[in-house]
């Protein structure tokens, strides 16, 4: 029993370390946050959207329309004349509101000539991120419910109203705001699908380079020094800045290979699942990449591989053997994992202050929002970013090195270690002995 209480207690002292627990942790605050996050989707859904109405028409069916906005919505403009049209829209972008509604003045006439009524809708857009498009979710579905309200005042009025339109009384004009530009046809939902197609493949590119190359940078980093080659490359009249400069280049030559291949894999997954409805394209609307936004974009995620590269490789010091490398990964893939997952489902213009800094702090995180932001020609957003990055990988470049001029790769620690003399000198009286 002895024997194997002290191999419990051995195992149990090698497997209970930080680099155990700290991963689990940052898992469990991850889904935490998580948590939290559907828990305030859940309760934005269940606020009254901020909407403005401009109603021009007094008959039944417009009132019908208006009382349901005003039961079900937070109306903050409220007028009689489109001319207050642009006046509206300006005071809703201050207030955070959803989109203007314009019942015109022939509304409830055309209906009851069984031609669908017209509204119009002027939606305000703030961000991109399919949790932006929450509040103009619950616009369309309470757009919806006026129509089923709609309808049955139709029937109750005339039972042998024509069944084709009085299932569809309303015909939507629609019209979204969103950085400045202005989308006739389209709806939130629909500029939201489009840029999903056109920047989904990035972010999850990038995510799979800085986990694969970070990957091998630290797990060559625990074998060479489980080999013992690391302290006979240390040994070699070349200076450390190139072993470092030598080791990144190769890594991020290997990042760069695995980048194209998976480009060109996800380019052809991603074309069956394009965005389109009615033969809209996204040239239609300016929203297209050129040649030059790509250029940037390579620019962007260059960099951001040095830095990733450089950050692993200092982890990789901390390595003691293969094993150790496995858990080492974990903090690169999260650092790659929570800006993917932001770009999908947020807008960077739309995130609180702290979180925009958190998720600017990541490098990872400009080469997956620079296709976006390059979209609106948003170039100084995205400079900055390559700026930040370059700075971020040359303070990791400066740090690895003058670990590489340490004890730290050889002893664990960056003092010199004293060596015991009389351990020696004992291990040779017990062999004679």
């Amino acid at each position: 029993m002895s024997g194997l209480g002290n191999i419990i207690k051995k195992e149990f002292k090698e497997l209970f370390t930080p680099a155990t627990f700290v991963p689990i942790i940052l898992v469990a605050l991850i889904f935490g946050t998580m948590g939290n996050s559907i828990q305030g989707i859940q309760e934005q859904a269940k606020e009254k959207p901020i909407i403005g109405l401009i109603n021009e028409d007094d008959d039944t069916l417009a009132t019908i329309t208006s009382s349901i906005l005003y039961n079900n919505s937070k109306v903050i403009f409220n007028s009689t004349s489109i001319d207050d049209k642009q006046i509206a829209i300006d005071e809703l972008k201050q207030k955070d509101g959803v989109a203007l509604i314009v019942i015109p003045k022939n509304f409830t006439k055309q209906m009851r000539n069984e031609s669908p009524g017209e509204i119009e809708i002027y939606w305000i857009m703030k961000g991109a991120g399919v949790m932006d498009t929450i509040s103009s979710g619950v616009l369309q579905y309470l757009i919806n419910y006026i129509n089923t309200n709609l309808s049955k005042e139709l029937i109750q009025d005339n039972s042998s109203v024509n069944s084709s339109f009085v299932l569809n009384p309303t015909k939507n004009i629609e019209t979204t705001y969103f950085k400045d530009r202005e989308f006739k046809g389209l709806t939130p939902d629909i500029i939201v699908s489009m840029l999903s197609s056109q920047s989904m493949l990035i972010p999850i590119v990038i995510m799979m380079i800085i986990i694969m190359a970070g990957g091998i940078v630290i797990t060559s980093m625990a074998l060479e020094k489980e080999n013992k080659t690391l302290e006979t490359l240390l040994t070699l009249p070349v200076k450390r800045t190139s072993i470092v400069t030598g080791k990144i280049i190769a890594a991020a030559g290997i990042g760069l290979i695995l980048a194209i291949i998976y480009m060109i894999g996800m380019s052809f997954y991603f074309q069956g699942l394009q965005f389109s409805e009615g033969g809209i394209s996204l040239a239609e609307y300016g929203l297209v990449l050129d040649s030059q936004d790509f250029l940037f974009i390579g620019i962007s995620l260059f960099v951001t591989l040095i830095a990733g590269l450089s950050l692993c490789m200092l982890l990789g010091t901390f390595a003691k053997n293969y094993k150790s490398a496995q858990t080492l990964t974990f903090p690169v893939t999260m650092l790659a994992l929570i800006p993917m997952f932001l770009t999908i489902f947020a807008d960077f213009d739309t995130l609180p202050l702290a979180l925009k800094g958190i998720v600017f702090a990541i490098p990872f995180s400009h080469p997956m929002m620079a296709s976006r932001a390059l979209i609106f020609e948003n170039y100084m957003f995205v400079i900055s970013g390559i700026i930040y990055v370059s700075i971020f990988a040359s303070i990791m470049i400066i740090i690895v090195v003058w670990v590489f001029k340490t004890d730290r790769l050889l002893t664990g620690s960056t003092k010199k270690r004293k060596i015991n003399l009389r351990q020696p000198l004992l291990l040779n009286l017990i062999r004679r002995r």
